[in-house]
């Protein structure tokens, strides 16, 4: 289980990815907007470009029409490489600034230099939930796990968690995030109610990895259970590089924050009973049985002479029954609350 500090408290991974373009001054710039904003956690992504991605590797078409056709995947990943001496200073700027620094690991060498700067947590991408020695790695250090997963199906998701397990993981370390990989998602096929049929399949913490445009999403996914929310930040949409405009910006991620937080506290326990805030009305705009004309004693309560009407400081109308037919035992004005 993921822990952000408090019960059932969602898990905000501010993502900073990539968008620090290569340099670790934007990146610690970023840690400082993700501690503003109340984030949990600020993730990067550690890589050596070479390692990862072939010379013949395509670029996506969203990084086509972010960053241009002319150079390789390859030749846009050096560009975004951050060296292992600078993450190291990312990770003690974080502990001063007291907020949980992340990276996602995407080769056997990063996964190794994460360990030794005891990152307690590994982000597994979704691009790697069908490598299988990727995951064998990542599933001996018995670490808690976040593991996203686009384009994936539930069998693909499943043959991940066996291998995971098998190789020393814990089961009840893992956290599926559902996610869609396109920058950014339409709405239309942000299926939601994917996460839920995630949680249902697996017994396992779920949580949602958003990027869709905006962040009314990622709330409604805190609305149906989610325990991790991982969205996109940069400093400003129209810097240079794949991510940035699919990504919030930091009044944007500031507000989402306050959004979820806000829906954390909208859901309660799911115990149907009167809140504390709302006692002092009951009286108000409940009703009790009272006269509808001026009644003489010894007269008989009908349906002739008295009625409900607010406030509820009497006798409820559930108990219309019981004074129907029953005797007036002094005087009662237009209006006056009945007693039996």
């Amino acid at each position: 289980m993921i822990e952000s500090g408090q019960m059932n408290r969602v898990y905000i991974i501010a993502e900073a990815g990539i968008n620090h373009n290569g340099s670790v001054t934007i990146a610690k710039k970023m840690i400082d907007v993700a501690v503003d904003a109340g984030a949990d956690a600020v993730k990067f992504q550690t890589f050596r470009a070479e390692k990862v991605v072939s010379r013949y590797a395509p670029k996506a078409e969203y990084q086509k029409h972010t960053t241009g056709e002319e150079e390789s995947q390859l030749e846009m990943a050096k560009k975004l490489e951050l060296s292992h001496k600078h993450f190291k200073e990312l990770a003690e700027y974080c502990k001063v600034k007291k907020i949980q620094f992340l990276s996602t690991p995407f080769d056997f060498e990063s996964i190794d230099f994460l360990v030794g700067i005891d990152v307690d947590i590994f982000k597994i991408p979704s691009g790697e939930i069908t490598n299988l020695p990727y995951l064998r790695k990542i599933g001996t250090l018995n670490k808690k796990l976040i593991m996203s997963t686009g384009m994936a199906d539930l069998a693909e998701i499943e043959d991940a968690i066996k291998i995971l397990t098998n190789s020393g993981t814990n089961r009840d370390h893992i956290t599926i995030l559902h996610c869609n990989t396109e920058y950014p998602t339409p709405h239309e096929d942000a299926n939601l109610l994917a996460m839920i049929a995630i949680k249902e399949a697996f017994a396992l913490n779920v949580g949602y990895s958003d990027h869709t445009l905006g962040t009314d999403v990622a709330v409604g996914a805190v609305a149906l259970g989610a325990q991790v929310i991982e969205k996109h930040f940069t400093l400003d949409k129209t810097m240079e590089g794949p991510d940035h405009k699919s990504s919030l910006e930091p009044k944007e991620l500031k507000q989402m924050v306050i959004a979820i937080r806000n829906m954390e506290r909208a859901l309660g326990d799911g115990i149907k009973r009167a809140s504390l805030s709302e006692i002092k009305n009951r009286p108000i705009v409940r009703r009790s049985i009272v006269a509808i004309r001026n009644i003489k004693k010894n007269e008989v309560f009908t349906e002739e002479n008295v009625t409900a009407k607010r406030p509820g400081t009497g006798i409820s109308p559930m108990c219309w029954d019981s004074v129907i037919g029953t005797i007036a035992k002094r005087d009662f004005l237009e209006d006056e609350l009945i007693e039996l």
